[in-house]
């Protein structure tokens, strides 16, 4: 294991030269079959603090669908499902100050869960994958942001399952309708980080998938679901936190310790599906921007796209 860890600060210390030669973006392969495209601003700014965005793939989706494009009348849906690309060039409109640097994370099954079935040995790659990218990127003031949807939840609780505290370095933490691992084991580490790392921030986006069906059949388990899994991390977190309710006509919040926390929980009045457009819909620009500054600065969530005019 320790050769392979020492791969992978080969690895990513040349993804340093990569991302330096290429203008938008660059894709390599560590550990055989994960998948890393770095996409970094093209303006060589005077950034204050640099943000490292891990943003762990749905299951079933390549990077280039995650990114998103103008769609042809040919093209798989999946292309306009996300567009985090796209949300990433608003956020960087937003706050020019700030370096925001995304890593796309896919692997060849196209689903992180079923990728940490068949490598037991998964909880050291993926501490040692996010501690090398930080370790080796070439900012003074930089910190790392762990997100992802869908499925891409399951990196997040492997890398947690790989270290026995969150780092310092990690700031910010965002499920975007992924938290299907969470249990009452992970709390402590959430707890432990919230009240240590300054500036801490937790995120986490639900819809009630409890109800939703699909050809008339649930799509989840009774305690499968974002919907249970997200209440009972909430619940948890009651117990240390103190948390303001409120709502609008479609969200449903839950805030606490000076904002650092926020739940956004979506009601399901239809029994529909709602799992992409959490993201699709803002989603991910409020899981980098809810409680700081720029929180619904010139977008809405679970509003119209603000970041239209960046689809390319």
């Amino acid at each position: 294991m320790h050769f392979l860890i020492a791969i992978f600060l080969f690895f990513f210390s040349q993804s340093v030269g990569l991302c330096q030669q290429f203008d938008k973006s660059d894709s390599f392969f560590v550990y055989g079959d994960i998948k890393i495209t770095v996409e970094r601003q093209t303006n060589a700014g005077n950034f204050r603090n640099t943000r490292i965005i891990f943003f762990a793939l749905p299951n079933g989706n390549t990077t280039a669908m995650t990114m998103g494009k103008k769609m042809q009348p040919s093209d798989d849906w999946h292309y306009d499902i996300q567009h985090i690309k796209a949300q990433t060039a608003f956020i960087r409109q937003i706050d020019p100050h700030t370096e925001y640097v995304v890593y796309y994370l896919e692997n060849s099954l196209k689903s992180w869960p079923a990728w940490k079935s068949r490598h037991p040995e998964y909880k050291k790659i993926f501490a040692a994958l996010v501690d090398s990218v930080f370790v080796n990127y070439p900012a003074k003031r930089k910190s790392v942001h762990l997100n992802g949807h869908s499925g891409g939840g399951s990196f997040i609780f492997g890398f947690l399952d790989g270290v026995k505290k969150i780092p310092a370095y990690v700031k910010r933490i965002s499920f975007l309708e992924s938290d299907y691992g969470y249990g009452s084991s992970y709390f402590s580490k959430f707890k432990n980080w919230l009240h240590e790392v300054k500036n801490a921030s937790l995120n986490v986006f639900a819809y009630n998938d409890s109800i939703a069906l699909y050809n008339g059949k649930r799509i989840v388990s009774d305690t499968g679901g974002t919907w249970v899994r997200s209440h009972l991390f909430l619940k948890d977190l009651k117990a240390d936190f103190k948390f303001h309710q409120s709502a609008t006509d479609s969200i449903l919040m839950y805030k606490g310790y000076h904002q650092r926390i926020q739940f956004f929980f979506k009601p399901n009045y239809n029994k529909g599906i709602y799992h992409t457009q959490q993201v699709e819909m803002n989603g991910f620009i409020h899981s980098v921007f809810c409680g700081t500054r720029f929180d619904s600065k010139g977008y809405q969530y679970y509003g119209s796209r603000a970041y239209s005019r960046f689809i390319e």
